[in-house]
């Protein structure tokens, strides 16, 4: 340790307020980005389709999320603007630029199995 008037003093670097404000303010800036990008790319459910899934006793996991999520990412590579997703028992109509899920059903459930304004089907 370096001595000052016969006193030892401990190191400390000096740094100014600057250099540590720019880098905090660095690392939220790439946390929030991250973050925001993240979320723009989840599946949201309207409130229609929320709807429809309680009464129709349709539960999704955190596994089916995520296959929805890549068939939606499949049907947006295509160019889609609302797509049928078929999941297991389970048909999905999805706004693909807004990544939304308009609505859901049971094939069980269908009346007639006929859909109309899609323009896509991704069976996964």
């Amino acid at each position: 340790m370096p001595e000052i008037n016969g006193i030892s003093v401990p190191f400390i670097p000096i740094v100014s307020k600057e250099d540590t404000s720019s880098k905090q303010v660095k690392t939220s800036e790439d946390s929030f980005q991250n973050i925001f990008s993240s979320e723009l790319d989840k599946i949201k459910i309207s409130n229609h389709a929320a709807k429809r899934l309680e009464a129709r006793n349709i539960e999704l996991s955190e596994t089916e999320m995520t296959k929805l999520q890549n068939a939606v990412d499949k049907a947006d590579a295509k160019g889609s603007k609302d797509s049928l997703v078929m999941m297991d028992q389970t048909a999905f109509i999805v706004n693909v630029p807004n990544r939304t899920v308009i609505t859901a059903m049971s094939l069980a459930e269908s009346k007639e199995n006929v859909f109309t304004n899609i323009d896509s089907v991704v069976i996964t």
